[in-house]
C-alpha cells in the first residue's frame, strides 16, 4: 500500500531497513542537521498536521536538552530518533533509517541508463522472492493454500499472482496465509481481491492523500485472466506480522463479508507513504496518506484488524482447514461429498488433538494382515505393505489410524473377544478391504 516510485521502494525495501555497519562518529551540528530536516519534511507531508509539529518539537526540545549529545553511532542514532517520533504518533510506518550508500547511489543515478539500472535491480530481486508468492499447494480434501509474503506490484508480480489464482480455481475453499507478510503494493491487493468477487466491481478501499489533498479509490477490476472464485469460502491467516497493505487486504475482506481472519490481531500500520532523503545520510519513511474504508469510514491505524477466531499462530492453518471443513459439510447437500469432507474433518481434528499413543495399547495390533503388517518401532505403530515403504500410524481412538501423509486411506482394527483378528482398510471414496490376521 505504498505509494512510491519503483527505484524509492527499492532502495528502500532492499537496502534502508538494514541498519548499515559503520565506523562513522555523529557530530551535534549533523545531528541538528539531521533533526531539522526530518522536522521540515514532517511538517509539509506527514498525515496529521498537528502531529508532526509535536513531534517536530520533541526532538527539538530533546536535542537543546542534549539527550542525543552521547549518541555517535549514527545506526543508534536512527533508531532514538524512530523511537522518539513513535513515542507521540504511534506510527509505526514511521522511521528514521541510516542509509548513505543507498542515498549516494540513488543521487549518482542522474542518467536514464543508472535510473534503469537501479530498478532493474529491485526487479531481480523480486524475481528471486516470486514477487512474494512462497507457496502454493492443494491441501488434502480439496482446499487451496497460498502463503503470501508480499504483495509487490502488479506490473512485475502479475503474470505470478494470475498463474497461482488460477492454479487455486478448483478448489472447494482456499486458505490465505499473511502470517509473514509485511505489505507492499494495493494493486496487487486489487488483482488477487478481484478473483474472489464476480466481475461487478466491488469498492475495496480509500485513500486520503495529504500533499495533494487528494482522495483515490480502489475497486476490484471487471477482468482478470481465468476463472474466478466468487463463491469459494476464503480464509485469512494474520498475526502480528501481518502489517500493512497485507492488513488492508484483510481488513477489506472482513469488511465485505467475503472472508473469515483467523489467528492473531495483526500490527496496525494503516498510513502508507514513501522514503525521503532528509540528508546524505539519513532518509526518513514519511506516511502520507491514510485508508478510508468505505464500509466503516476509519482504518485499522494503531488497533490492527482482528480476527474472527482468535488462536496462536501456531494453530491457524490446521483451525482454518477445520473451519472450512465445517462450513463445506454443512452447506452441501451432496451425501458423496459430505461424506468426503466428513472424512477430513476427522483427519484434522485428530491432528488438533492428538490421540496419547501412550494410552494406548499398541501391541494388540501388531502381526501379519495378509499382505499387511504391523510393527512396533520407537514407540510408534507402523503399516507396511508388500513392496512399499513404511508408514506411521497415527491413532484417532476406537482402533482407527491414520496413515502419515497418506490421506486418502485409514486403518480400522477389528477387535473379538478382546482378540484383534482383522484390519479394515477404508478409503475417502468409501470403498473398504479386509485383511484377516494372519500371524
Amino acid at each position: 500500500m505504498k505509494r512510491i516510485t519503483t527505484t524509492l521502494l527499492f532502495l528502500i525495501l532492499v537496502s534502508a531497513v538494514f541498519a548499515q555497519s559503520t565506523d562513522y562518529k555523529l557530530d551535534p551540528q549533523e545531528q541538528k542537521r539531521t533533526i531539522d530536516s526530518i522536522s521540515s519534511n514532517l511538517i509539509a507531508n506527514y498525515i496529521f498536521p498537528d502531529v508532526a509539529e509535536k513531534m517536530s518539537k520533541l526532538i527539538a526540545d530533546n536535542f537543546k536538552k542534549n539527550q542525543y549529545k552521547k549518541i555517535t553511532d549514527p545506526n543508534q542514532f536512527a533508531e532514538r530518533l524512530t523511537e522518539d517520533l513513535r513515542s507521540i504518533s504511534k506510527d509505526l510506518h514511521l522511521r528514521v533509517s541510516y542509509a548513505p550508500e543507498q542515498i549516494a547511489e540513488q543521487n549518482n543515478a542522474i542518467s536514464d541508463e543508472e535510473k534503469e539500472a537501479l530498478q532493474n535491480q529491485w526487479i531481480e530481486q523480486m524475481k528471486r522472492n516470486n514477487f512474494g508468492f512462497k507457496e502454493v499447494k492443494i491441501l488434502d480434501g480439496n482446499i487451496g493454500y497460498l502463503d503470501l509474503r508480499g504483495f509487490n506490484p502488479a506490473e512485475h508480480g502479475g503474470e505470478t499472482a494470475v498463474a497461482a489464482m488460477n492454479f487455486l480455481s478448483n478448489t472447494d475453499a482456499l486458505i490465505i496465509d499473511l502470517q509473514q507478510n509485511g505489505g507492499g503494493s494495493p494493486d496487487m491487493i486489487q488483482l488477487i481481491s478481484s478473483y474472489l468477487f464476480d466481475p461487478e466491481p466491488v469498492h475495496l478501499n480509500n485513500f486520503y492523500w495529504r500533499p495533494k489533498d487528494e482522495n483515490t479509490q480502489t475497486w476490484t477490476l471487471p477482468h482478470v485472466p481465468g476463472k474466478r472464485m466468487p463463491n469459494t469460502p476464503v480464509y485469512v491467516l494474520t498475526n502480528r506480522q501481518t502489517f500493512s497493505a497485507a492488513e488492508e487486504f484483510s481488513y477489506n475482506l472482513k469488511n465485505l463479508e467475503r472472508a473469515t481472519l483467523i489467528g492473531e490481531t495483526t500490527g496496525g500500520g494503516a498510513h502508507p507513504g514513501g522514503p525521503v532523503n532528509v540528508t546524505d545520510k539519513f532518509m526518513v519513511w514519511i506516511p502520507q496518506g491514510r485508508a478510508i474504508n468505505p464500509i466503516t469510514n476509519t482504518n485499522w491505524e494503531g488497533a490492527g484488524v482482528e480476527p474472527h477466531i482468535k488462536v496462536s499462530a501456531k494453530d491457524a492453518l490446521l483451525t482454518a482447514q477445520l473451519e472450512a471443513f465445517k462450513n463445506l459439510i454443512k452447506t452441501t447437500e451432496d451425501n458423496d461429498l459430505k461424506n468426503y469432507y466428513s472424512w477430513h474433518f476427522e483427519g484434522i481434528k485428530t491432528r488438533i488433538n492428538p490421540v496419547d499413543s501412550e494410552e494406548l495399547n499398541l501391541d494388540q495390533y501388531v502381526g501379519t494382515y495378509g499382505p499387511r503388517t504391523m510393527m512396533l518401532e520407537n514407540g510408534e505403530l507402523i503399516y507396511k505393505r508388500e513392496g512399499r515403504n513404511k508408514i506411521t500410524l497415527i491413532p484417532m481412538g476406537n482402533h482407527w489410524f491414520m496413515l502419515d501423509g497418506l490421506d486418502y486411506f485409514r486403518i480400522e482394527f477389528e477387535i473379538k473377544d478382546e482378540k484383534t483378528i482383522a484390519v479394515i482398510g477404508h478409503y475417502d471414496n468409501g470403498r473398504t478391504d479386509k485383511s484377516l490376521k494372519t500371524q
